[in-house]
């Protein structure tokens, strides 16, 4: 394992016995860069997802083979980190098993996610910014989402305003609708206010969270 200034690269064999020694590894690596205790706990338990992913679905079986973890600080001070394994991604079931609450817990914690599979592994990039974080009750107060389950997926109605500081509430809210994107979902916006400068960006993480999952977001705006 090498730690060097503004890089973190761990590799380590896909044994769940080494996810303790990753999380410690991290936490004293992203504390020392000046993270704050809840930036820093995000991120790690994002990465604990991650790799806990790696180690029980990547390899079948008997089989065998490593996991790597490359974190790194952006110039504009956030943080990115890249999972890798050379295994095969499975997607998670439809069913809100422990690995679809997995991969919900991912994309609460940071601000992207995004997952890279090809034949010969797997790369989950998560990335977390260092920004002031809204309080949730401030921005809970511009709008108002109502959640309702359907026998072929959930369904999310918006009203009121979305401001652009109310847009994090939004994603986070409607991504856990969705189940990290394990449950398809429809996003009703018909009752949008004027002010929508938040919605954009949420929508496309929800998107992003659902095709990851092999699901497709579906949005009504009348």
């Amino acid at each position: 394992m090498l730690v060097h200034q503004d890089i973190l690269a761990l590799r380590f064999p896909a044994d769940a016995h080494e996810v303790v020694s990753v999380r410690h590894r991290l936490r004293d690596w992203l504390r020392s860069g000046g993270l704050s205790e809840d930036e820093a706990n995000d991120l790690v338990l994002a990465v604990s997802e991650a790799v806990n992913n790696s180690v029980e679905h990547a390899f079948p079986g008997s089989a065998r083979g490593t996991v790597e973890v490359r974190a790194r600080v952006d110039p504009d001070g956030s943080v990115e980190v890249d999972v890798t394994d050379d295994g095969q991604w499975r997607v998670p079931p439809p069913a809100l098993t422990m690995r679809g609450r997995g991969l919900l817990l991912m994309r609460e914690s940071v601000d992207e996610v995004e997952i890279r599979r090809s034949a010969s592994g797997t790369t989950v990039r998560l990335r977390r910014g260092r920004s002031p974080v809204v309080p949730a009750a401030r921005a809970s107060s511009e709008c108002d989402v109502q959640v309702h389950e359907t026998s072929s997926g959930v369904v999310a109605v918006v009203r009121g305003n979305v401001p652009r500081e109310a847009g994090p509430f939004l994603r986070r809210t409607l991504i856990a609708a969705a189940r990290g994107g394990t449950v398809p979902l429809t996003i009703d916006l018909s009752g949008l206010g004027d002010e929508r400068s938040g919605v954009e960006q949420a929508l496309r993480a929800v998107a992003d969270a659902l095709r990851s999952a092999g699901n497709r977001l579906t949005v009504r705006t009348v």
